[in-house]
């Protein structure tokens, strides 16, 4: 997180300090950097210049406008999962032409309004989505792009609830039912068969599960077109993990390194198999973009000391952030000004569940009052937001140099039940 870094002991977010953040725009706040985002998306871009490569921005990760925007400018696809982010994309300036839809449950309308915008792709991961979406893109006259998010059996070696590429995973086509499956949708007359796909999990520290995944991708194409069945893109999906600070999980592979050996091994395997044959590499990072982009921060409202524990409770909670209740995720709390000593504390929300932590045994130096950041909360934060307890979802900000921009108004209790009515 080189844009978030402290100043004469107070840390800050590129040129502004998160006190005067607080002061005037409260807590709990997501603070996100502008410089680090870009420079993000730069380590991708940077790595498939020269290529015949999309980087498809995985926005389930952030989805705020303001974020898609800026991508889009930096000529960013999208991948997306719902037709509520199609929609964002759309608002955001972002070209459909270059959004690749996933997801296992699409609906009827989702794939209307996909067509309607001509999207670069459907990532198809079951027979009967395959028969829906002709029969939907057949009554609109249409033909509709569609990759096979294939399974590969690959273990990426991450948290279960994020591990998508097995044998039990909910999602794609099981690797060997892919080639029937593949043959079933070049039969379908509304459809085009233009790539494979596969996402096998998210942080991963590690690119060999990744690289592994690959290699089963490429033995399916050159099957595929033993078979006459040509694909025009090879999408590798997302998962390339960030550092939360945790001194036992180690750092995550460097994204040049790994699209640098995913490059060096289609090179290799077109060069013996399929020269002259042109192949579109696509990835969807999301996570490794967003990440380390942004901070949750927050107030300490009390401090309660225990028999057993001592509890640093502040105005963030699980329904702000909701990965360490979620999957147990250890994510860094650093106070906004330095401080020595302190003392082990939980740091609790305060919603009515037992559940509700954001961090166990911190050492911190806290009274009440004090501001305490959540780094690395870019990604998976607002976005799995909840309105639990009729609280109202954080501000969020993007700070740009010494300017700080509110890109999402805080949330209050009228807004949560504008939409409802009692039985007159």
């Amino acid at each position: 997180m080189s844009q978030f870094s402290y100043q004469n002991g107070v840390l800050h977010a590129e040129g502004v300090s998160l006190s005067a953040i607080a002061e005037q725009y409260g807590t709990p706040a997501y603070v996100y950097s502008k410089a680090q985002l870009l420079d993000n998306f730069a380590s991708y871009a940077d790595a498939c210049r020269g290529r015949d490569a999309l980087v498809c921005y995985a926005m389930k990760a952030n989805s705020n406008l303001a974020i898609l925007d800026l991508l889009a400018r930096q000529g960013a696809g999208f991948d997306i999962v719902s037709g509520g982010e199609l929609l964002r994309v759309i608002a955001a300036g972002g070209d459909p032409k270059k959004v690749i839809f996933s997801g296992v449950g699409k609906s009827v309308e989702e794939m209307r309004l996909a067509l309607q915008h001509d999207i670069l792709c459907f990532n198809v991961e079951s027979i009967p989505e395959l028969h829906r979406l002709n029969d939907v893109a057949g009554s609109m006259g249409r033909r509709a792009r569609v990759s096979l998010r294939v399974n590969p059996n690959v273990d990426p070696k991450t948290h279960p609830y994020i591990a998508t590429g097995l044998k039990a995973s909910k999602f794609g086509v099981a690797f060997s039912d892919a080639l029937a499956t593949y043959r079933a949708a070049a039969q379908l007359p509304h459809l085009d068969v233009a790539g494979i796909d596969c996402h096998i999990g998210s942080q991963l520290l590690d690119d060999a599960p990744l690289l592994e995944a690959l290699d089963k991708l490429i033995e399916l194409i050159d099957a595929l077109g033993d078979e006459g069945i040509h694909l025009h893109h090879l999408d590798l999906g997302g998962g390339i993990g960030v550092d939360y600070g945790d001194e036992e999980d180690g750092a995550p592979v460097a994204v040049a390194d790994y699209l640098g050996r995913v490059f060096a091994r289609v090179d290799a395997w077109r060069a013996e198999r399929h020269a002259g044959r042109p192949i579109k590499v696509i990835f969807e990072p999301g996570r490794s973009i967003v990440g380390n982009t942004g901070v949750l921060l927050t107030k300490v409202e009390f401090i309660k000391h225990g028999e057993e524990k001592n509890f640093c409770i502040v105005d963030a909670a699980m329904n702000d952030m909701a990965r360490p209740a979620l999957y147990q995720a250890w994510m860094d709390m650093q106070p906004v000004v330095q401080a020595d000593g302190g003392a082990l504390y939980d740091v609790v929300g305060p919603i009515c569940e037992s559940g509700d932590w954001l961090a166990r045994d911190r050492a911190l130096a806290v009274k009440e009052g004090d501001l305490l950041v959540m780094k690395t909360a870019g990604a998976y934060g607002m976005t799995m937001a909840s309105n639990y307890n009729t609280r109202g979802r954080a501000a969020e900000l993007i700070v740009d140099g010494t300017q700080v921009h509110v890109v999402r108004q805080r949330e209050n209790p009228a807004d949560l039940f504008a939409l409802e009515s009692v039985i007159k």
